[in-house]
């Protein structure tokens, strides 16, 4: 017999659940204790969903979180199925086209934005159309975000390693109106879905992208990770 859905839900790693119940949590503007009291459980019971321990929480345990935080089971366990939202820092030096959207999909990514000023590229399969047509294929939104480029003029500071000189133009550069802009986009879609922020270089550091991250993290909170 096949097992119900939400069986199979429950036998996830108990880390699922941490991110929608703790979220719930502060919604409503509860302590740990204050919760584990509304659902009439030991506070040492709620720690296995919210710390996301190795231990998985009973089905008892999960109805009752569920009911005094006003959402279904199924609600509850299709968030905690949604991978968490953040930001990726993707270079796609020295990759082809079918490694660089694997990496993507495993990342579970769901949005490429292009920061390049001008997508355009020899590799084949990055330049913009091309790239739009592979990303979806694969079931992955894509965006390019021209403002959020850098100008062939504050390029050599990267590639000649004055990278604080180029850091700091490109800085300067962020302050114009269209900047703002695609960084209120970036920033909305980032906090909605995993965003991979997308440039030539493999070496972030070596990349204006970096301080287009470094600003969105600022702004966000939200984790920085590297495309593996």
């Amino acid at each position: 017999m096949a097992d119900h859905p939400l069986t199979t839900s429950l036998r996830s790693p108990a880390r699922t659940l941490a991110s929608p119940v703790r979220t719930l949590r502060e919604e409503h503007g509860w302590t740990p204790e204050r919760l584990a009291k509304e659902a009439g459980i030991q506070p040492a019971t709620l720690a296995r969903p919210e710390a996301g321990g190795a231990i998985q929480p009973g089905f008892f345990t999960v109805g009752a979180l569920a009911e005094v935080l006003g959402v279904s089971l199924d609600d509850l366990f299709r968030q905690a199925q949604r991978p968490e939202a953040g930001l990726w820092s993707a270079g796609y030096e020295g990759r082809d086209i079918d490694s660089f959207v694997t990496s993507l999909l495993e990342a579970q990514i769901s949005m490429v934005a292009d920061v390049r000023l001008t997508p355009i590229s020899r590799k084949p399969g990055f330049s913009k159309t091309r790239l739009g047509h592979a990303l979806d294929q694969a079931g992955i939104a894509y965006t390019h975000l021209r403002a959020l480029g850098n100008p062939k003029d504050n390029r050599a500071p990267f590639w000649e390693g004055r990278i604080s000189e180029g850091r700091a133009r490109f800085r300067s550069l962020l302050r114009s109106d269209a900047a703002r802009a695609d960084l209120d986009v970036l920033a909305e879609h980032a906090g909605q879905a995993r965003v991979a922020v997308l440039c030539f270089e493999k070496d972030e550091e070596r990349c204006h992208r970096h301080v287009v991250l470094e600003t969105l993290r600022k702004r966000t909170s939200l984790p920085v990770s590297p495309l593996a």
